[in-house]
């Protein structure tokens, strides 16, 4: 496991809930500068967030939610998007209330700091690590890289086969593994995804010519009609009436032509796909240099080179 995990990684280990779930082991937790998780469960008025602990009431304040908060140069809806969420802390110190209750005071910021000057600034182009989905734009996917910070995968990075959302792939709080694509010159992280999805070869060796399958149109053209029949491939079948974008169809495979790296189909039937979360199942790999997705001998080629903070696709 890397050295910072993304929020939610701790919540459920025995170790954060045994840590979590008195005041001896806050004050244990505080003593070995332990980093720990819990659920954030409110927001105040002043921005404060507080968070779900076993029989202590835990605050993490709105200066200590996130680096730049009180500097000004983040919006407090980094802390408000919080809530309903796990979120890291290290335990900063506690406070006696008027009822002789304790506070455990929290500190995200300090993990955060951490974090980006420890792991994420020695991030490399070729990298893989773990991530999980913070939110969908249509432009790509917002993901956690460590700690709560996030990186950018562009939807054209996300697989292959072409998608109109990140929606058709991910949903919030999912667990990925992505690559870093590169950095720019102010450190901000770029992700891909489709290097771990497999080559067309790898993908189109799951089916073979004769078989009928099921599949999902992808786009929808006066020539022909583009089939996902994985996230990494995808086949051609001759226009047909009344298809849509996001449709289940059952396709018959009239050949797999790896010289061309295309598959040509038929549409056999149409039905109505189901929204399911994909399991992905990653290679078990750290790093990439160079990934070739086209089948040697193609007269086409596309392939991703890892270089020295920036990769070129």
């Amino acid at each position: 496991m890397q050295a910072f995990v993304p929020e939610g990684f701790l919540l459920d280990t025995k170790e954060n809930q045994r840590y979590t779930a008195s005041l001896q082991g806050l004050l244990r937790a505080r003593a070995e500068n332990r980093v720990l998780e819990a659920r954030a469960v409110r927001c105040s008025a002043s921005h404060d967030l507080y968070v779900q602990l076993g029989g202590v009431r835990g605050v993490i304040p709105r200066a200590a939610c996130a680096p730049g908060l009180a500097e000004g140069t983040v919006r407090d809806v980094a802390v408000l998007s919080c809530v309903g969420r796990p979120v890291c802390f290290r335990v900063a110190g506690f406070q006696t209330e008027s009822d002789g209750s304790e506070t455990a005071l929290l500190d995200r910021r300090c993990v955060q700091e951490d974090c980006l000057r420890d792991y994420v600034s020695r991030l490399c182009a070729g990298d893989v690590l773990d991530a999980v989905v913070t939110h969908n734009e249509p432009f790509g996917a917002f993901c956690d890289i460590g700690a709560g910070l996030t990186a950018l995968l562009p939807i054209d990075s996300i697989c292959v086969s072409r998608i109109p959302h990140p929606n058709a792939r991910f949903f919030p709080g999912q667990r990925i593994r992505c690559v870093v694509r590169s950095r720019d010159a102010c450190g901000r992280i770029t992700l891909t995804h489709k290097e771990l999805l497999g080559t067309w070869l790898e993908n189109a060796a799951r089916f073979s010519a004769g078989e009928t399958v099921s599949g999902v149109v992808r786009s929808c053209a006066p020539y022909g009609i583009f089939i996902e029949l994985t996230p990494n491939l995808a086949g051609l079948a001759e226009w047909t009436p009344g298809l849509q974008p996001g449709d289940g169809v059952s396709v018959y495979i009239k050949s797999i032509r790896p010289d061309r790296m295309k598959v040509k189909l038929a549409v056999v039937d149409r039905f109505r796909a189901r929204a399911e979360a994909q399991a992905y199942r990653y290679p078990d790999v750290r790093h990439l240099t160079r990934w070739v997705y086209s089948p040697p001998g193609c007269g086409k080629r596309i392939e991703t080179v890892f270089d020295e903070g920036t990769a070129n696709a």
